[in-house]
């Protein structure tokens, strides 16, 4: 995937208070949106990208803080159809005219906009070493990506619990994946899954949970997944089984179990309870010949909105392997 000849230059992007943070700007990025910290470092050590998963968008801003303040200068991208990009006009309404939030036929779609952020960033940014910290099918998205771009790519991958499988059986994968491949072509918006997300309604402060999110943007009720979104994924998973060559230090990061996404499960704030963290165990090493595992006990699907002390041996893990790991981003 080439860089998008589109991004805007430094100069064009038109940034405004940022609707859903303070502290924050956003500016369009074609059909993405692109979200900074108004607060740097003195010296920056170099500068980290964020990207969401399904069902999500960028509103971890204790993060932003922490990677500032480790003298990281930080970015978000709320991608095509999710999060702030929702809040505006589409740039091409009737190519988009009803698809739903977060729906795509390829993950390249999202890799257009992953190009105009890393080149966006990497104009305002001149020089610096950059990092792109991905979660859930955003680091799917990502590894599919830094993999095809090579050395023109960015410098280091931060993975948080990435999609990099279905759960279940290796049969039901299977045959999940043979009906995909004939339902995502001929009916592409139908809904294959569709459910509430306990994992989401726990973690909101209206339900006692420890963090605030707009529920439009991030839905508790769960986004209903459609047939050729799931394709997309399916196919990208599948390349990453054959083994993909990321050329640059990956932190591939899991909770340390997994667990039903349930309200009956007691470890519901203490596992992932979207995905399976022995897949991603096996997976891990396929993603390229330099990958850290980092394993965190007690941690929720998004090891970074996790209880206090598996979420701080997250973000501590993070600033070191930035540290030691992005050139240049030593002390």
């Amino acid at each position: 995937m080439p860089a998008s000849p589109t991004a805007p230059l430094p100069d064009e992007l038109v940034w405004e208070p940022d609707p859903l943070l303070d502290g924050f700007q956003s500016a369009p990025l074609g059909p993405a949106t692109l979200v900074r910290r108004t607060g740097r470092p003195d010296a920056p050590r170099g500068a980290v990208l964020h990207v969401h998963g399904y069902n999500d968008y960028f509103f971890q801003d204790h993060l932003a803080h922490a990677l500032t303040d480790a003298g990281y200068c930080f970015y978000a991208v709320d991608l095509r159809r999710a999060g702030r990009s929702l809040l505006r006009p589409p740039v091409d309404v009737a190519a988009e005219a009803g698809l739903p939030p977060h729906f795509t036929t390829s993950l390249r779609e999202f890799g257009a906009d992953l190009d105009a952020a890393l080149s966006s960033v990497r104009a305002l940014e001149p020089g610096s070493p950059l990092a792109v910290h991905a979660h859930s099918t955003g680091g799917l998205t990502t590894v599919v990506w830094a993999h095809a771009h090579g050395a023109t790519g960015p410098d280091a991958l931060v993975l948080d619990s990435p999609f990099l499988d279905l759960a279940g059986s290796w049969l039901s994968r299977q045959v999940n994946t043979s009906l995909l491949g004939v339902l995502g072509r001929v009916r592409p918006l139908a809904v294959v899954s569709t459910h509430p997300s306990v994992y989401a309604t726990y973690q909101h402060v209206d339900n006692g949970g420890r963090w605030s999110f707009d529920t439009r943007l991030k839905k508790p009720d769960g986004q209903p997944a459609r047939a050729a979104w799931l394709l997309a994924v399916r196919r990208a998973q599948l390349r990453l089984a054959r083994g993909l060559d990321v050329p640059v230090p990956v932190l591939a990061a899991r909770a340390g179990a997994s667990g039903p996404d349930s309200p009956d499960n007691p470890l519901l704030d203490a596992q992932d309870t979207v995905l399976d963290t022995r897949q991603l165990a096996r997976l891990f090493p396929r993603l390229g010949t330099d990958v850290t595992e980092l394993v965190v006990d007690g941690a929720v699907h998004d090891l970074s909105l996790s209880a206090d002390a598996p979420r701080q041996e997250y973000l501590d893990a993070v600033v070191r392997f930035l540290g030691d790991r992005l050139p240049g981003g030593a002390a």
